[in-house]
């Protein structure tokens, strides 16, 4: 085989041993993607890294090696640091290569296909001089799976491979099984690098994503969010192919809700924006983890949604991570297991963060920006706080006291709810059920994340993202709706369908506690058993109060007063109604929007039109439709 498929000059940068373990693949494709970037990417090594623990280690150690991590005090810990103006995802050079004569929805960035090819090829020619090149093979899901698609990952960071080593299955064994080009494939490099091992050429940063050949493109970043093809950017590709093939693939959480004294577990996925309470959700304490980003649903054959974690780890926020409100994460942060921080403080290697309930903060250390202290800026004068606020923390899910025991089973687990969770304070009830699989789509297509200004109570601009999935989205936005719904419709055992709101606000003040989103979801998980009735109302089914006030006691022995009640599930009418207008604004000239979406839009207007016609009243307590 070396002689057919590997005839490039690159093959003593290669050896033997390596061409050994392409060869053991049996996949011709897989192995003219590494030819084709061995010779244009010019590395000086490559390494093929197999499932073998020995390989696994060598990834791990070559990341302290080449300085991209650093080993800290407590065991397995690390720390990595991105480039100053490379500490988030870079949607501006983001795009989506389009052929010509296609269209995508709005804030969908493309670029020519044609061009962008052209574009970031010039971009990787030569990018690796000097440095290795590792290639690496995983399986996104579950190994052995229905679900999984195995992903191909080319890199010269040693950190996106070691970071990828917590986050993903080991897929190796995996493409043994593969024929023909059945997966996915990423190309990064990190590029050229200054005196702290981070990116240097950020102005020409570009992440292209190619879902007519199932690869991506990612050039001069380390930020995981833009250099781990595996995460957001194979999301991208997995949503071209659902949407193609009548599943779905989502921006999801997936938990199971585990009642006290019920002896059941009942599987809820979730989308959520940036900033609306997915990980507090995921993280409640009493129940159990599969994930906290992605989900693959598909339905089985006795007509269920089954769903997996393609993932098994996270790359999570840590800023607020503190004892009080994360307890489990906070242990897993602070005690001995593989791990790696990113863009934190370190001092006297202990890594600090904004929020972790210490008001003992060194006054120096080292951080994003280099060597830090306290009262130090930037080139704007702006102040740089101890740690990025959008600094990381990267580990397995199964590291966590809370991680559920089906989170690598390969027939996935049956969603019996969803949940859509926007952050709106003044519109929203804190959870209502959806009237039918129809209307539980409507509420995902029509979620919204509002941002606040300094002042307190002041309300900031409201920015519409369905499903969670805008920053994602690589296919017509009407297509992507009218997939929701013809799988709901094929499925026997539909999931119910819940919105969550959990910022509603009186004067300025917060009208729930943080913890009450647990009562939310119990009695979400009453519902779908049958335990709880529920009043309908043109918004949906809300519920009674009696339920919840006997939930609150059980969980928190709390009494639950019906004039918080009526605060928090009046409806407010001319509010619902100033929504609906804006998702005719926004929905109006997007072209293939399902029937189905207006005519759930219609009667909800129209009945909120009549009852604040009938009374007169821009507010109505849940006891109206009694």
């Amino acid at each position: 085989m070396s002689g057919r498929y590997m005839p490039f000059s690159s093959g003593a940068v290669l050896g033997r041993e390596n061409l050994a373990k392409l060869e053991a693949l049996r996949n011709p494709h897989a192995v003219k993607i590494v030819e084709k970037y061995v010779e244009l990417c010019r590395p000086a090594k490559v390494s093929v890294i197999t499932d073998d623990p020995e390989d696994i280690a060598y990834v791990r150690q070559l990341a302290l090696d080449t300085g991209e991590e650093r080993a800290l005090r407590m065991e397995g810990h690390t720390v990595h640091y991105d480039g100053y103006h490379d500490q988030a995802r870079d949607r501006e050079h983001t795009a989506v290569l389009l052929p010509p004569g296609q269209r995508l929805s709005r804030g969908i960035n493309t670029v020519d296909r044609g061009a962008g090819l052209r574009e970031v090829h010039e971009l990787l020619d030569g990018a690796m001089e000097g440095r290795e090149l590792l290639v690496r093979f995983f399986c996104l899901g579950p190994t052995g799976s229905r679900f999984s698609i195995g992903a191909l990952q080319l890199t010269d960071s040693s950190y996106v491979a070691h970071s990828e080593d917590l986050l993903y299955r080991r897929g190796y064994e995996h493409f043994k099984k593969l024929e023909g080009s059945g997966f996915f494939a990423f190309i990064h490099s990190a590029g050229e690098l200054d005196e702290r091992n981070c990116s240097k050429n950020i102005e020409k940063r570009r992440i292209y994503i190619d879902v007519i050949d199932r690869k991506v493109y990612s050039v001069n970043n380390q930020y995981a969010g833009n250099s781990l093809g595996l995460k957001k950017l194979a999301l991208r590709l997995a949503i071209y192919g659902a949407n193609n093939e009548d599943w779905l693939a989502e921006h999801m959480l997936i938990m199971g809700v585990r009642p006290e004294g019920k002896g059941r577990v009942t599987y809820f996925t979730g989308a959520y924006p940036s900033a609306c309470g997915k990980t507090s959700t995921v993280m409640i304490p009493g129940q159990t983890i599969v994930g906290d980003d992605i989900a693959y649903i598909r339905m089985d054959e006795e007509g269920n949604a089954r769903a997996v974690n393609i993932e098994s780890g996270i790359f999570g926020i840590i800023r607020d991570v503190n004892p009080v409100d994360d307890p489990l994460i906070h242990t897993a942060l602070t005690t001995p297991r593989e791990l790696i921080f990113s863009n934190v403080l370190v001092a006297d290697d202990v890594p600090y963060w904004l929020g972790m309930g210490r008001d003992d903060t060194p006054e120096r250390g080292v951080n994003h920006s280099g060597g830090w202290w306290e009262g130090k800026r930037d080139e704007r004068g702006e102040a740089i706080p101890l740690a990025h606020p959008n600094a990381r923390y990267t580990m397995r899910i199964s590291e966590l006291e809370n991680a559920d025991p089906r989170l690598n089973d390969p027939e996935g687990v049956v969603i019996r709810g969803i949940f859509y969770g926007g952050r709106d304070s003044d519109t929203n009830v804190p959870i209502c059920e959806a009237l039918s699989w129809e209307h539980g789509v409507y509420m995902g297509a029509t979620i919204e994340s509002e941002t606040t200004t300094a002042t307190l109570g002041e309300t900031g601009i409201r920015t519409s993202n369905p499903m969670a999935i805008m920053d994602f989205m690589v296919v017509p936005l009407g297509r992507y709706v009218a997939n929701h719904i013809r799988f709901g419709r094929r499925l026997r055992n539909r999931p119910r369908v819940f919105a969550v709101n959990y910022f509603l606000r009186r004067q300025g003040r917060y009208t729930n506690e943080k913890v009450d989103k647990k009562v939310w979801v119990l009695w979400a998980e009453g519902r779908i058993h049958g335990e709880y009735d529920a009043i309908k109302t043109p918004i949906g089914h809300l519920p009674m109060h009696e339920d919840l006030r006997a939930i609150f006691m059980r969980v928190f022995r709390r009494h639950y007063s019906e004039e918080e009640y009526d605060l928090q599930f009046a409806l407010r009418l001319d509010r619902l109604l100033e929504k609906i207008d804006r998702m005719v604004e926004i929905y109006r000239d997007e072209p293939g929007m399902p029937g189905e979406f207006w005519e759930v839009l219609k009667q909800q207007k129209a009945d909120i039109e009549a009852v604040r016609a009938e009374t007169g009243k821009a507010m109505l307590p849940p006891s109206f439709w009694v």
